[in-house]
């Protein structure tokens, strides 16, 4: 039973994290946002639903400057404000904006959003228990190890999620009427846009995918569905 204390903690730890996680994410974006009212992508918000059969789409700004977009566990779907600005700015145009809704839609719809919280929570128990036991063997350096090891499993993960919602973004786009080529456009611009450096990162250590392979990926699908 001693033996297994650490793991046990280390569950009872991650449990605390998730509901802790949750609360505050929920909080933060209660405080901070509010419900986007832009007529014209209202008109594309409204073509995604119908080829969806909803009623609506809802689309909340979250009041920070960081250009990025969000789903929430809860379901809810946000765009920053620095986003929106720079939209409002015409630096991004609204297709390529509506993509950015298209794809935060398919983290909901494929349940990524609740699960990377679970993930997050379930990662650091994980974590905290591989470095209570690899410094039982290697002292010093056991934690380092196991951060090491939980960022590259995270970062997996993450990347596999964001080709699924990219293919979930191109197949509504497509039956919305809007297209592939805003999502590819605004890819291109994204490093830009948000100052990545990311031709300095390995790929396998980026949570999310390089542009060419993004890319790469979307013109895959559009050629299995016939689309030009």
């Amino acid at each position: 039973m001693i033996k297994l204390m650490p793991i046990l903690l280390a569950v009872l730890y991650g449990l605390a994290m998730y509901r802790f996680s949750v609360w505050r994410t929920k909080r933060e974006l209660d405080t901070n946002s509010t419900e986007l009212a832009d007529p014209i992508l209202k008109v594309l918000m409204d073509r995604m639903a119908k080829a969806l059969d909803i009623d609506r789409i809802k689309v909340h700004i979250y009041e920070i400057e960081p250009v990025n977009g969000l789903a929430a566990p809860d379901g809810r779907i946000f765009i920053t404000r620095g986003f929106f600005n720079k939209y409002r700015a015409g630096e991004v145009s609204s297709e390529e904006m509506a993509t950015v809704i298209a794809h935060e839609m398919g983290h909901v719809a494929l349940g990524h959003s609740r699960r990377r919280m679970i993930d997050f929570s379930g990662q650091n128990a994980m974590r905290t228990a591989l470095a209570m036991i690899l410094s039982r063997f290697i002292p010093g350096v056991g934690p380092w190890i196991a951060n090491a090891l939980m960022s590259l499993l995270a970062a997996r993960m993450s990347r596999s999620d964001e080709f699924e919602a990219d293919a979930y973004a191109s197949a509504l786009l497509v039956k919305a009427g809007i297209g592939t080529e805003p999502q590819k456009s605004l890819f291109k611009k994204l490093e830009t846009l948000t100052g990545a450096r990311g031709a300095t990162t390995p790929a396998w250590m980026m949570s999310h995918p390089k542009t060419p392979q993004r890319i790469a990926a979307i013109e895959a699908n559009e050629a299995k569905w016939n689309v030009g």
